[in-house]
C-alpha cells in the first residue's frame, strides 16, 4: 500500500516573500479586480484618475487618451508632471519609485493633493506591474524626463531626454501594454465602455477636457461640461419628462466638498449614481446612504408643515421618495476610505453627516422657494405611497399562493425534479406550442420550462401593484422563488440559470425585451449576479441528403453551403426557423437546449445608467426619442422580419 506524502516542516524557508511589483502578477484580482475584460478596462482608468486628480488639485485642465493598434494605451495630461528628483529615503528617483513602488505617491501627507481618488498609491504601479511594457514622459522644470519598464521592472534609470521647448506644457505621459500572459484570451479594449467612464469623469470634474481617440477605426470624441454634475442630471433625463427643474447645491464642510443634484421625473423607478473624488461608487456607501435619508425627511417635514400629508396619513417611507428620483451625489474628501483597492463602496462616516446636513438645508429651502415644484414631487410621492399599499396587497396575495397553485392556468410550470438551484435551469419559453416542444425535449432531471401565453406587460410602462396583477408575470415570480420589489430576496432563487428562449422574429424580439425590461427593473441582482440569460435558436437548418447541419447566422449557412461545394449546395434544402414550435422536440434538444453543445448569451449591465437610459427610451411613454433612435439605427437592422 502506497504511503501518503507528507507536507514540508513549516519553518522560516517556507514563508515566500514577493519581492516588489510580483505581489501584484501573483495575484491581480487584489489590485484591478480580476483578469477579464472588467479589469482590462480597470488599468486604463487607474492611470486616468491619477490626471484626473491633478485637475482636481486645479492644476491640468485637459487629458488625452488613445488606444493605439496594438492595444496599448497612451494617457498624458497638463499637470505638474511627477516629480523626478531624487526621494529623500529611497535614494532613487521620484518618479521611479511611484512606478515601481506600491503604497507610494503623494496623496498620502495631503500636502501634493487635496483630495484624490487614488486610495493605497497601487494603482500606477499595479498597471505597470500587470503590462508587458511601460514608457513615461514627464515634462518639467524645462526637461523632458523618460523611463522604461518590463513587466514593473525598470530597464534602465529616469533619463534626461531633452529640452523643453516653447509649446511644450508640463504634464505626464504613460503609454503601456497590457500582458498578454496575465490578461488571457480575445480580449480588446471598448471605446464604448471607456466613453461611459470618460463621460462621467468630464461630468463630475468641472472644467476639464478628456479626449478618447481609438486608432484602430478613427473614432474620436471630446467631454466637456461646464454644468458638472447638474449637466450629468440633465443628460440622463434627456428622454423623461421632469417634474422640477434640476436643484443643484456644491457646499464644504471641514474641507469635504459635498455636490448635489436632485431632479424628480414622471418615471417608475430611480436613477441615483454617487461618486467619490470622481470614482464611481457602484457599491454606494455613506455619501448615498446620506442623500436618500435626508431626502426623505426632508419631504415628510415639508409635506407635514404645508398639510400635504394629513394627519392619519404615515410618513412617506424612502421607496415612496424615490420614485422617478434622478440624483447625483458627488464628494470629494481628503482621506477616502473604501471598501476595497476597486473603489466600488465609501466607508467614511463623517460624509453620511455632511450630505445629510446640505441636503437637508438648501434642499428644503428649494421646497419653500418653489411651492408649484414641490407640490409636484410630493404628489407623485402620495401617489407612489398608494400604489406601494396595493403592490404589498397584491404581493401578499402571491406570496401567500404556493408555485403549483399559482400557476394551474394553461402554460404551467413545468418543473424539474433537481432541487439544488445551482444545478436546475428554468427556461422561460414563448407560447403553448414551444412549450409543448420544449417539455418534450428537455433533460427533466435539471430542466424546468415555464411557457408564457402572449405577451407580458410593459413594466416600463406601469407600477408594481399594475404589475402584480398580470397573470403572466406573476406565475415567473411563483416559478423563481424570490419575490419581488421590497420583498425580493435572492436566496429564495430556485433555478441559477434562467434563459430566455423566444422566436427568431419581430415578436420573439418584442417578448424579450419585455423580459429583459421586467427583470431589469424588479429583479436586477438576477442580472448581476449572472443567472440571467438568453437562449440561440438557430436560423436555418441546412439539409444534404440525410445529413442536416444547423446554422445560427446567415454568415454560418453560407460557410457551411460553401463547404458542401457547389453542386451539392444546389440540391441542398434551407429552412429558415423563425418559430421554436417549427423544430420538434429532438431538434430543439440537440440545437438549443443540450449544454454540450447549445449556446447561451449571458445577460449582463457592464453600465446601469445606459442601460437605465435604452429602457425609458425605447419602453417609456415619450415618443420622440424612441423614433429618433428608430430613425438612426434603421439601416443596421439585421434579418428584418416583415
Amino acid at each position: 500500500m502506497a504511503t501518503k506524502a507528507q507536507p514540508k516542516a513549516y519553518q522560516a524557508e517556507s514563508i515566500q516573500v514577493l519581492e516588489g511589483l510580483e505581489a501584484v502578477r501573483r495575484r491581480p484580482g487584489m489590485y484591478v479586480g480580476g483578469t477579464d475584460i472588467k479589469a482590462l478596462h480597470h488599468l486604463v482608468t487607474e492611470v486616468v484618475d491619477n490626471s484626473i486628480d491633478e485637475a482636481m488639485a486645479g492644476v491640468a485642465t485637459r487629458i488625452d487618451v488613445i488606444i493605439h493598434k496594438d492595444s496599448s494605451v497612451t494617457v498624458a495630461d497638463n499637470g505638474r508632471g511627477i516629480p523626478v528628483d531624487q526621494h529623500p529615503r529611497v535614494k532613487k528617483s521620484a518618479l521611479e519609485v511611484v512606478m515601481t513602488m506600491l503604497h507610494a505617491g503623494g496623496k498620502f501627507g495631503g500636502g501634493a493633493y487635496k483630495v484624490s481618488g487614488g486610495l493605497h498609491g497601487v494603482g500606477v504601479s499595479a498597471v505597470n506591474a500587470l503590462s508587458e511594457w511601460c514608457k513615461v514622459e514627464v515634462s518639467r522644470d524645462g526637461s523632458v524626463y523618460g523611463q522604461s519598464y518590463e513587466r514593473g521592472k525598470p530597464t534602465g534609470p529616469v533619463k534626461t531626454l531633452r529640452k523643453m521647448k516653447k509649446e511644450d506644457h508640463t504634464g505626464t505621459r504613460t503609454t503601456f501594454k497590457y500582458d498578454e500572459t496575465i490578461f488571457k484570451g480575445d480580449l480588446e479594449y471598448k471605446f464604448e465602455t471607456l466613453v461611459l467612464r470618460f463621460r462621467e469623469m468630464a461630468f463630475v470634474t468641472r472644467g476639464v477636457t478628456v479626449f478618447l481617440a481609438d486608432e484602430r477605426d478613427g473614432r474620436e470624441m471630446t467631454f466637456y461640461f461646464e454644468g458638472g454634475i447638474k449637466s450629468f442630471v440633465r443628460y440622463l433625463n434627456r428622454d423623461k419628462a421632469a417634474l422640477q427643474p434640476v436643484f443643484f447645491y456644491e457646499q464644504e464642510i471641514d474641507n469635504v466638498v459635498v455636490d448635489v443634484a436632485i431632479q424628480f421625473t414622471d418615471a417608475y423607478t430611480e436613477s441615483v449614481y454617487a461618486f467619490a473624488n470622481t470614482i464611481n461608487t457602484i457599491d454606494g456607501g455613506t455619501h448615498l446612504t446620506g442623500l436618500r435619508s435626508a431626502l426623505t425627511r426632508t419631504i415628510n417635514d415639508y409635506s407635514r408643515k404645508n398639510n400635504l400629508l394629513k394627519e392619519s396619513d404615515p410618513n412617506f417611507t424612502g421607496d415612496d421618495t424615490r420614485e422617478g428620483l434622478t440624483a447625483i451625489v458627488s464628494v470629494k474628501v481628503p482621506d477616502p476610505q473604501f471598501e476595497s483597492q476597486t473603489k466600488v463602496k465609501l466607508m467614511n462616516p463623517e460624509v453620511q453627516t455632511y450630505v445629510q446636513q446640505v441636503v437637508n438645508e438648501h434642499f428644503g429651502e428649494f421646497l419653500e422657494k418653489d411651492p408649484t415644484s414641490a407640490r409636484a414631487i410630493v404628489a407623485k410621492c402620495l401617489t407612489s405611497a398608494r400604489a406601494r399599499d396595493a403592490a404589498r396587497k397584491a404581493r401578499d396575495l402571491v406570496i401567500r399562493k404556493s408555485a403549483l397553485e399559482s400557476l394551474t392556468l394553461p402554460g404551467k410550470l413545468a418543473d424539474c425534479s433537481e432541487r439544488d438551484p445551482e444545478k436546475s435551469e428554468l427556461y422561460i419559453v414563448e407560447g403553448d406550442s414551444a412549450g409543448g416542444s420544449a417539455k418534450q425535449g428537455r433533460d427533466r432531471h435539471f430542466q424546468a420550462i415555464l411557457p408564457l401565453r402572449g405577451k407580458i406587460l410593459n413594466t416600463e410602462r406601469a407600477r408594481l401593484d399594475k404589475i402584480l396583477s398580470n397573470n403572466e408575470v406573476r406565475a415567473l415570480i411563483s416559478a423563481l422563488g424570490t419575490g419581488v420589489g421590497e420583498g425580493f430576496d435572492i436566496s429564495g432563487l430556485r433555478y441559477k440559470k434562467i434563459i430566455i428562449m423566444t422566436d427568431a422574429d419581430v415578436d420573439g424580439s418584442h417578448i424579450r425585451t419585455l423580459l429583459l425590461t421586467f427583470f431589469f427593473r424588479y429583479m436586477e441582482p438576477l442580472i448581476h449576479e449572472g443567472y440571467l440569460y438568453i437562449a440561440q435558436p438557430p436560423l436555418y437548418s441546412i439539409t444534404n441528403g440525410k445529413a442536416v447541419e444547423w446554422a445560427y447566422s446567415e454568415k454560418q449557412r453560407d460557410g457551411v453551403l460553401k463547404g458542401l461545394g457547389v453542386k451539392k449546395a444546389e440540391s441542398a434544402y434551407v429552412q429558415r426557423y423563425k418559430g421554436l414550435g417549427e423544430m420538434n422536440p429532438e431538434q430543439l434538444w440537440s440545437t438549443t437546449m443540450d449544454p454540450a453543445i447549445r449556446i447561451l448569451l449571458q445577460v449582463n449591465v457592464d453600465d446601469a445608467k445606459e442601460a437605465d437610459h435604452v429602457f425609458s427610451m425605447l419602453m417609456g411613454d415619450e415618443v420622440a426619442p424612441r423614433k429618433r433612435f428608430i430613425q438612426t439605427h434603421a439601416k443596421e437592422v439585421q434579418n428584418l422580419d416583415v
